[in-house]
Order: structure tokens, then C-alpha cells, then sequence
């Protein structure tokens, strides 16, 4: 249980050039925010927008929500770390995850076989490099270093990192995961928290995490008098990722919402997105799943929403919605105040 809040502001993709959000970040920051994070799929890197902004603020935490593992080697993902956190002064939170088969055999054309494992090895790397404690050798089967058979040998990292500890979270959605995230990372950074439900959902999963491992749930939030509206905008993004942000045959995001009690409707609307009928999938998101998921309406209702999230396992809020100082600071005032 966390009733003391930790507040980050989460921006997502950069789209375009149009899409700089410094005046926000710096906002934030005023604010009080103790972080601001990006992410990638398959368009805009998670790391330059945060140079952009790292260079035009002082304190705020920078973190990536995810940094996809087969877009980078360990050793290219732990080099861009270093050099991130060392131009911050040490303000890197380095979000990564496996994605899914989708993205990584279709955009990266890597395989996606083993994400458990790779994650580990991965990780496993990183540290090793940050470390710098010898050259850096690794005999897994995912990433070997060096590459057997070849004339490479073992290399240790030419600059000392700021920090030799990064803190590292990982993006998890399925229980096997998110107890790995508990074993190995300073963080988890779930996609769609159900705050009601986390609990019996990931309860074991996260038994072994140590005392100070951030729960940094990514949460839609709205502030507006406009329910309906707000509800319908969370609708969208769900039929997005239920429908289509997977392929038909292994989709972790509508296996999450399964796990939350709403199987039958996951399978149709998947199915309904698949075949052409969006409009159908939208209508078949089940409102309850839709609010409960995120932090929508005037500042009362969220208010009285805050509740379950100040119950469960959630350190950290991670809102997604706010674009402007004024949204930013009720925000800040309704989680902090």
C-alpha cells in the first residue's frame, strides 16, 4: 500500500515536429513532477526527445516507457544509457521491455523467441558494462559476447558512467514477467493497472520485489466535466490495443485484460476489430473496464478514484493526458495536496 504518491508525467510517442513538450516538461517540473518519460513503438526514438528536454531542465527524472530490446544490442542500449544519464547528472530511469512478436519480427525482423530469458541476459549485460569491472564477457545464448568464432575480444567501456547502478525498469504485462521485474529491476512499468485487481492478479508475482521497488503504473487522466467523453477516449485507446496492437494469435495486451476478469469481451473485440468493424469493438469496451483503468471527470471523481490506487501495490502514477500547466497542477494538487 502506498498513500504517499510519487507523480510523473508520461508523453508517449513523439510524433512530429509540432510535438515539442518542453513547455510541459519545465511545467512539470515546477510542479513538483518527479518525472517525465517517452516511449517507441515503431516511429519516434525514446531516447532523443529525452535529450531534448533533459537539456532544458535541472532536476526532473527521465525515463523511457520502454525502450524496446531488440531495437538495440545491450551493449548499444547500455552506451546510450551512460551517455544520457552522464549529460542529466544522473537523472536516467531506463524503462526496457520485449514488446511483442508484431513489432519485433515485423519491424525489427528479429525473433522473438524466449523474451524471459533474453530480458535477463540483457539486463544482465548492461550492468556488467556500467560496472566496468573487467571486459565484458557473457556465454548466453541470446546476446554472446564476443561473438563466437570471430576475431572480436573481450572490450571494457571507455567512459566512466556517472553511475554504475542506472536504475532499470522493466515493461511487463504477464505475471512470469512482472516477477521477473520484481527479482531483477528497481521498477515495474505496467501498461493497464487495474488498481482494484492488482493484488490478486500480481500479488505473488511481486511478493519477492525488494522494499523500495517502484510500481510506476502508466494511467490515463482526464480532468473534464465531460465523463462520457473522457470514458470514451479511454474506450479508443483500449480498442486500439485490445484490437489491433498484437498479432491474432498472441496479443499480451488483450491476455491482460483477460486477466482482469474481462475475457469474453477481449476475445470479441479483438475479433471485431480484425475483421474491419472498429466502430463494434469500440462499443463492445466495457465502461467498468474503462474507468477502472484510469483517472477521469471533474477534480471530485478523481479525487474519490484515487482511493483504490492509494490501496494497492501502485508507488507511482504515471499520468498520460495532461497538456497544459493547468491540467498539470490539479493533477499535482488531487495525487499530492
Amino acid at each position: 500500500m502506498a498513500e504517499d504518491l510519487r507523480l510523473g508525467l508520461n508523453l508517449g510517442y513523439w510524433q512530429r515536429t509540432a510535438d515539442d513538450a518542453t513547455g510541459l516538461v519545465q511545467a512539470a517540473e515546477r510542479l513538483g513532477y518527479d518525472s517525465v518519460w517517452t516511449a517507441e513503438a515503431y516511429g519516434s526514438d525514446a531516447f532523443t526527445p529525452l535529450a531534448w528536454y533533459g537539456a532544458q531542465t535541472s532536476r526532473i527524472k527521465l525515463g523511457t516507457s520502454v525502450a524496446q530490446l531488440s531495437a538495440r544490442t545491450p551493449a548499444a542500449t547500455a552506451m546510450t544509457a551512460m551517455t544520457l544519464d552522464h549529460l542529466t547528472g544522473g537523472r536516467l530511469l531506463l524503462g526496457v521491455g520485449a514488446s511483442g512478436p508484431q513489432v519485433v519480427e515485423g519491424w525489427y525482423g528479429r525473433p522473438f523467441a524466449r523474451p524471459l530469458a533474453r530480458t535477463r541476459e540483457y539486463v544482465e549485460i548492461m550492468r556488467k558494462i556500467w560496472r566496468r569491472e573487467e571486459p565484458v564477457t557473457n556465454d548466453g545464448p541470446h546476446y554472446p559476447l564476443p561473438l563466437p568464432g570471430g576475431l572480436g575480444k573481450p572490450l571494457k567501456l571507455i567512459t566512466r558512467p556517472l553511475r554504475a547502478d542506472i536504475p532499470v525498469y522493466l515493461g511487463a504485462e504477464g505475471p512470469k514477467n512482472v516477477a521477473l521485474a520484481a527479482e531483477i529491476a528497481q521498477g515495474w512499468l505496467p501498461l493497464f493497472t487495474f488498481p482494484d485487481k492488482i493484488d490478486t492478479m500480481y500479488g505473488t508475482a511481486l511478493a519477492g520485489a525488494r522494499p523500495d521497488f517502484d510500481v510506476a503504473a502508466m494511467v490515463m487522466t482526464m480532468v473534464t466535466d465531460d465523463v462520457r467523453a473522457a470514458l470514451d477516449g479511454v474506450k479508443m485507446m483500449l480498442t486500439l490495443y485490445i484490437g489491433g496492437m498484437g498479432a491474432k494469435t498472441r496479443n499480451f495486451h488483450a491476455d491482460i485484460i483477460g486477466r482482469m476478469g474481462y475475457a469474453e469481451a477481449a476475445e470479441r473485440i479483438q475479433a471485431l476489430y480484425l475483421s474491419g468493424r472498429k466502430e463494434e469493438a469500440f462499443a463492445a469496451i466495457p465502461d467498468e473496464l474503462a474507468d477502472g483503468i484510469s483517472l477521469v471527470g471533474p477534480p471530485a471523481r478523481i479525487r474519490e478514484r484515487l482511493k483504490p490506487w492509494r490501496a494497492s501495490p501502485v508507488t507511482n502514477l504515471l499520468v498520460m493526458g495532461p497538456r497544459d500547466e493547468e491540467t498539470l497542477r490539479t493533477v499535482r494538487d488531487l495525487v499530492l495536496g
